[in-house]
């Protein structure tokens, strides 16, 4: 067989898949290929390293999902690029089994992943991903990345998110005191000479920023406000039957579900995937208690309005900003100065530039969004045979699982099984004890009139 990286002048073999980004949920997938013999796999990112979320690895911040939601363990458990493997060559596994818990340090989940980043053979680092052509002659891409050109035959993106800002903030995109969760502890301390903070956004994100401001600024004066769309602080659901929704049997239900149907429920879950922990607002809730030891509750200056949408925003005078708000209950409009905001309003999927070639190739739905199967594999012309797949961008077909990452190895494994053209992962046929449609109505078969007559004179 001719090398991948054949230097010869021949045409070198393809790779069976290559994946565009490293990502968690790429970094399962080329965890789980790393010992698929029969697959030939190459994942490329532009980053110099692996890097998760940066700005949010907050001091003290946890994770959402349990350490087993790690890149291998709830597909193959034995696998050498588990979290507990991580553990045992890290020489932590008796503290771990120490403490007692069950959610991650989110550094550590960022070390870890660095770790199996650093070693798997088939992650490349530093080679942006410029261009997708697809050659019609041999039946397979040409992945064009930092000066050279690499052939397969499928591709899975991986290409992550990018920050989200809503509309009202448009007039406030280059302001240098407006600034996304993303980057919170990389632009941390351009909020240092701000004596009035606004965190906008109810999610986990706007959750951990405002309670780190109000530690850092405990006692100086400065004015930490929290304004939030949602009516109410509710937390995000973490009762053990309505988890259920993040199995592989949910993820089947939704995506058989009429477009529609599709399209309205996934705001309206906004409670399975965009509230905060139950435990960090009793954080929240602790330290403004202590706070407050001996004092009356309104001699701080702290201020938390749920159920208040920002509904346009300007430069103010002095370098300050204006933002004009509407209370959802009473309808009140009405306007807070501050000198900074932390915009906690989450991420969206976005086309990637890469894909520009072969744009005319993809089905896309009415809105412009992937269409993709139950294997993750987006629909394309007929001339396009080659397996296009996507990774946390399916959010309209497969639900709020989507950028669950303790449903990132079972999807990375529904991919490689299908690029593989066999089982190379058994998954499981059931995972959820709940029911989330019953079975289609059958109607029961009767006899025919002869049929009837004949039993009838049988049993005489």
């Amino acid at each position: 067989m001719t090398s991948h990286d054949d230097t010869t002048g021949r045409q070198p073999e393809p790779y069976d898949l290559i994946g565009v980004g490293i990502g968690p949920f790429n970094l399962s997938l080329a965890a789980l290929a790393d010992r698929a013999d029969t697959v030939g796999a190459l994942f490329l990112d532009a980053r110099p390293e692996f890097r998760w979320h940066p700005g949010m690895l907050v001091d003290g911040a946890r994770m959402q999902v349990p350490f087993l939601a790690d890149l291998v363990s709830l597909v193959d458990p034995t696998n050498p690029w588990s979290f507990l493997n991580y553990l045992r060559e890290q020489q932590r596994l008796f503290p771990f089994y120490f403490s007692e818990r069950f959610q991650l340090p989110r550094r550590e989940y960022e070390h870890y992943c660095r770790w199996a980043a650093d070693r798997l053979p088939n992650c490349r680092f530093d080679s942006p991903v410029d261009a997708v052509h697809w050659d019609a002659d041999r039946r397979q891409y040409r992945v064009h990345a930092a000066g050279r050109t690499y052939p397969a035959r499928n591709l899975v993106l991986g290409v992550g998110t990018e920050p989200a800002r809503p509309a009202a903030f448009t007039a406030l995109r280059d302001h240098p005191a407006v600034l996304h969760s993303a980057d919170y502890l990389t632009l941390r301390q351009k909020l240092d000479r701000a004596r009035d903070i606004t965190v906008v956004g109810s999610g986990q994100s706007g959750a951990e920023v405002f309670l780190d401001l109000l530690r850092r600024h405990a006692g100086d004066g400065t004015r930490v406000r929290w304004l939030t769309r949602t009516r109410a602080l509710a937390p995000m659901e973490y009762s053990k039957l309505g988890l259920e929704q993040f199995t592989p049997d949910y993820t089947r239900y939704f995506h058989g579900l009429p477009e529609p149907v599709r399209d309205a429920l996934v705001p309206a879950q906004w409670q399975l995937h965009k509230a905060a922990s139950a435990e960090t607002l009793a954080e929240i809730h602790d330290h403004l208690y202590e706070r407050t030891v001996g004092r009356p509750i309104d001699a701080e200056p702290v201020e938390i309005l749920p159920g208040t949408a920002v509904t346009e925003t300007a430069p103010g005078p002095g370098g300050g900003i204006e933002l004009h708000c509407r209370h959802a209950d009473s309808g009140r409009r009405h306007s807070v100065r501050t000198d900074a905001v932390v915009l906690a309003t989450g991420y969206r999927a976005v086309r990637p530039a890469l894909l520009d070639p072969i744009a005319e190739l993809i089905d896309w739905d009415e809105q412009g969004r992937y269409r993709v199967d139950l294997d993750h594999r987006v629909a394309t012309r007929p001339e396009l045979t080659g397996g296009l797949y996507v990774q946390n961008a399916e959010l309209h077909t497969h639900g709020v699982g989507t950028p669950d990452l303790g449903l990132g190895a079972h999807r990375a494994a529904v991919i490689l099984n299908a690029v593989a053209g066999k089982t190379l992962h058994p998954l499981p046929h059931r995972t959820a004890w709940t029911t989330f449609a019953p079975e289609p109505a059958t109607a029961p078969v009767l006899p025919r009139p002869q049929e009837g007559n004949e039993r009838a004179a049988a049993g005489r």
